[in-house]
């Protein structure tokens, strides 16, 4: 039984509540925390205990927070903090709901092309990020990329980037993970952006396939093929792989650096126009025939594993020093075992052989090569027969295309003026016309649902979204082609996906009356409800307040405006203040809370002299509080 874990539900370096355990690595392990600070949660690394005293591991650590820190992109995690403490060192980071594209690649098998090609672009404009700013990850692979829930990437665990170019090995090791190594890796040599895009082509091939272009039964002999195997274009194990992918893949793995991308950039830019069904570049195209010719091969390399080697414990009682983390390989555990001269003998024989079969090669053949003609746009029978006539063999292969007529030759490989051995092959794409199929009606259903349905049918989808109302949001309600109509297969369906609704202003309808409030809402395709307003002193049915307020900003149809509408002053009695002396009168209005306003009428009688008259409104009447009262109040002007 595994004893629980002392760190979860304790609270790391005064800040960190650790939640649970995320994941193990070679050298750390990743918890979910919350962040007592700032009230968020995070995923906290944390260097193992038995790596923290080990100069080579801390420093390791330390430089992923370094380079990582520094990139602030929304294809890179987010680094929040960094220290050490209970013995340890940490890292606090951005959490990520979701999946690595290595637990994605298990789960689910090859991608979707359209989604391979998009988690590869995503990838390249993290690295064209970093590269800008000096860093070269040094170690991407789909261990190492996450993606959230909506699809969106992101690069982490730069633990052995480095600032610009740098030499790659460190303290007798290779670091990196085998089957994603760049050649120049492998050889322990320099290394720039460019070996970063060689592992992009790696994870690239992988999305596309479920597999890595090279594998074998040790670390050692998966970096020999990274040095002297041609890979498979990606097509070779997935038919549907169009020919222009196959050229982005193949030349990011070059060999030689020279004949790859030379930046993310440029290899998102091929990517870019695959994804809008235009042509690649022709050095893509002419990069991926150097590299299907195995061009940059590097001679064969003899490196022998020695068994691995126990220290025993010292008489202090030292402990043995632990095996290199997963992942991972030590050139001290493939040691030379034998002095320097016999690599040099062996070397010697190995090039005295290379060299005896060429001219075996060369006298069996009794020919040079010859130049390749170019036969594409010419028809099936011209081209094979002036393949022919060079002394070479060709191959048709039958391909649907809707823009080249039936029996037109639409490609070659070896492409025109390479040379070729005579009697070696040369294929070429046929034109067998468009293969066109059904294209199904989308209307109506959810976007998501309709992009799958599409490319499961062979269809590139080409989403675009805007207001409609007559249709909810993320409901497709247009297409081109329409449904039950035909287009070749890998075509692009255009599809038009509801954002609702366009929004509209909200006017302003405080002080007008209910009715005419109600009905200018409704015409609008706003919700009114009413809320009344029992201390307003306006006007009975006047609008006091409404919520949402007049825009901006502006909202959708069908948003519920609340109005806020007056019952009209809360009413009180009058005094009846007639025949009240003028200053009685003033004082009982205004204890009552009403004001008054004096009119002095003339009067021959004087016992009428300074008393109230009559007032408006009368005596007991109904009138809202504060009102004005009108008192008439005799003036005696003799007889």
């Amino acid at each position: 039984m595994t004893p629980p874990d002392p760190l979860i539900g304790a609270l790391f370096d005064g800040r960190y509540m650790i939640i649970k355990k995320l994941g193990t690595g070679g050298m750390a392990t990743v918890y979910l925390a919350e962040d007592q600070e700032l009230g968020r949660r995070i995923a906290i690394k944390i260097l193992n205990a038995k790596h923290a005293s080990d100069k080579q591991f801390v420093e390791r650590f330390r430089r992923e927070a370094s380079s990582a820190a520094g990139l602030s992109h929304p294809n890179i995690v987010q680094i929040y903090d960094r220290g050490n403490a209970e013995g340890t060192y940490y890292i606090a980071m951005e959490v990520i709901e979701g999946l690595t594209l290595k637990e994605l690649i298990i789960e689910r098998g090859p991608s979707p092309i359209p989604v391979a090609v998009n988690y590869a672009r995503q990838i390249l404009a993290a690295l064209r990020f970093a590269h800008r700013n000096g860093v070269v990850h040094r170690d991407i692979k789909p261990h190492n990329v996450l993606v959230d829930e909506e699809g969106r990437v992101k690069v982490t665990d730069f633990g052995i980037a480095r600032a610009g170019a740098s030499e790659m090995t460190e303290v007798g090791s290779i670091i990196g993970t085998a089957q994603y190594l760049s050649p120049e890796q492998a050889r322990g040599a320099p290394v720039d952006d460019r070996s970063d895009l060689y592992s992009v082509g790696v994870l690239l091939y992988e999305l596309l396939t479920g597999v890595a272009p090279y594998n074998g039964d040790t670390p050692v002999e998966i970096a020999m093929k990274h040095l002297s195997a041609v890979p498979e274009p990606p097509s070779v194990k997935r038919p549907e792989v169009p020919p222009e992918l196959d050229s982005v893949v193949l030349r990011a793995l070059a060999k030689n650096p020279e004949d790859r991308y030379q930046s993310a950039e440029e290899m998102d830019a091929d990517l870019s126009a695959i994804s809008k069904g235009m042509g690649i570049s022709g050095t893509t195209t002419e990069a991926a025939t150097t590299v299907l010719a195995g061009a940059g091969l590097s001679a064969p390399t003899m490196i022998s594993k020695a068994p691995t080697r126990l220290t025993p414990p010292t008489r202090s009682g030292a402990p043995v020093p632990p095996p290199a983390p997963p992942g991972y390989y030590d050139l001290q555990n493939a040691t030379i075992r034998r002095p320097i001269w016999p690599w040099l003998l062996t070397f010697a024989l190995i090039a005295a052989v290379g060299i005896a079969f060429w001219i075996v090669y060369r006298q069996l053949s009794n020919s040079s090569p010859v130049q390749v003609p170019s036969v594409t746009g010419l028809t099936e029978n011209l081209a094979r027969n002036k393949i022919i006539d060079k002394g070479l063999v060709p191959k048709s292969i039958p391909t649907p295309s809707g823009s080249s007529p039936v029996g037109d030759v639409i490609r070659q490989r070896p492409l025109e003026g390479e040379h070729a051995s005579p009697n070696s092959t040369v294929r070429i794409w046929v034109s067998s016309g468009p293969n066109s199929i059904r294209v199904q009606s989308v209307i109506g259903a959810n976007q998501y649902t309709a992009i799958r349905d599409l490319q499961a049918a062979g269809f590139i989808v080409n989403p675009h979204q805007s207001y409609n109302n007559d249709y909810a949001n993320g409901v497709v309600f247009k297409q081109d082609p329409p449904g039950s109509g035909k287009a070749p297969r890998r075509s692009t369906v255009t599809i038009w996906v509801s954002k609702g609704p366009a929004p509209i202003a909200v006017p302003d309808v405080i002080g007008a009356l209910y009715n005419t409030a109600y009905h200018q809402l409704k015409d609008l395709g706003f919700k009114v409800t009413e809320q009344p307003d029992t201390v307003s002193g306006q006007p009975k049915g006047t609008i006091t307040a409404q919520d949402p307020s007049a825009s901006p900003p502006l909202r959708a149809p069908g948003t519920l405006i609340t109005l806020t509408v007056s019952t009209g002053p809360q009413l009180v009695t009058v005094p009846d203040v007639t025949s009240f002396y003028i200053d009685s009168a003033e004082a009982t209005l205004t204890h009552e809370g009403f004001k008054y306003e004096v009119i002095y009428q003339d009067t021959s009688d004087s016992t009428q002299d300074g008393y109230v008259l009559q007032q408006n409104p009368a005596g007991n009447a109904q009138a809202a509080p504060g009102s004005t009262v009108k008192i008439y109040v005799g003036n005696y002007t003799g007889p």
